[in-house]
C-alpha cells in the first residue's frame, strides 16, 4: 500500500461503521494515513456480517480511506470462546474474542508493512479501554500498538453523529449470539 503525502500509516481495526467513524477522522487529524481493517469473526450471522460491513463502505468511502475486508469465519470465534458461552459480558470470553481480532490485526499490518495498529472497539462506553490496550500491546511484538481513547473529547457522541448524517445500519449489540 502506497503511503499518502508522507503521512505514516496505521491499521485501524474496526468493529463497525459506527465506531470507526470519529475514530478516522481523529486519526487523519494527527497525521496518520489510515487503512481500515474490517475482521470481526465474532459476529453471529453472516448476515449480521455483512450489514455492519455495507455500513464499513460507506464509511471509507465518506472519510477516502481504503479497507480491507478479512472473510467472516465465525467457526474461529467459536473456537476461541469454547466453554466461556456463559461468561457474563466484558468477562474472558470478550477478552478472547478481542485477542483473536487484534492479533489478526497486528498479523495483517506485518504483511502490509505497516508497523502500527490500534482498534475502534475503544471508543464505545462499554468496552475497558485499559483492559483493550494491554490485550493489543500483547499481540503487538515488534508493532507498535497506538493506544488512543477514542472516547475523549466526545468522540462518542461524534461517531454517532456521524453514522446518523450518513444513515447507516446501527446495530444494538456487540455481535456474537451471546451480547445480545
Amino acid at each position: 500500500m502506497e503511503q499518502k503525502n508522507n503521512l505514516k500509516k496505521i491499521l485501524l481495526h474496526a468493529c463497525c461503521g459506527i465506531c470507526s467513524g470519529y475514530p478516522i477522522s481523529l486519526l487523519k487529524e494527527m497525521g496518520y494515513d489510515p487503512v481500515v481493517y474490517f475482521c470481526n469473526p465474532n459476529l453471529d450471522t453472516e448476515e449480521e456480517f455483512e450489514r455492519r460491513l455495507k455500513a464499513q463502505k460507506i464509511v471509507c468511502m465518506y472519510h477516502w480511506v481504503d479497507l480491507i475486508v478479512e472473510d467472516y469465519r465465525h467457526e474461529d470465534f467459536l473456537a476461541v470462546s469454547k466453554g466461556m458461552e456463559n461468561e457474563p459480558e466484558r468477562g474472558q470470553r470478550c477478552d478472547k474474542c478481542i485477542e483473536l481480532r487484534l492479533r489478526r490485526t497486528a498479523d495483517k499490518a506485518r504483511e502490509l508493512g505497516i508497523s502500527c495498529f490500534t482498534t475502534s472497539l475503544v471508543i464505545s462506553p462499554h468496552k475497558n479501554f485499559q483492559r483493550i490496550t494491554e490485550i493489543a500491546k500483547s499481540v503487538a511484538g515488534d508493532l507498535e500498538y497506538i493506544a488512543i481513547d477514542f472516547k475523549k473529547k466526545d468522540g462518542f457522541l461524534r461517531t454517532n453523529k456521524l453514522s446518523k448524517e450518513l444513515g447507516i445500519y446501527r446495530q444494538n449489540y456487540c455481535g456474537c449470539e451471546w451480547g445480545k
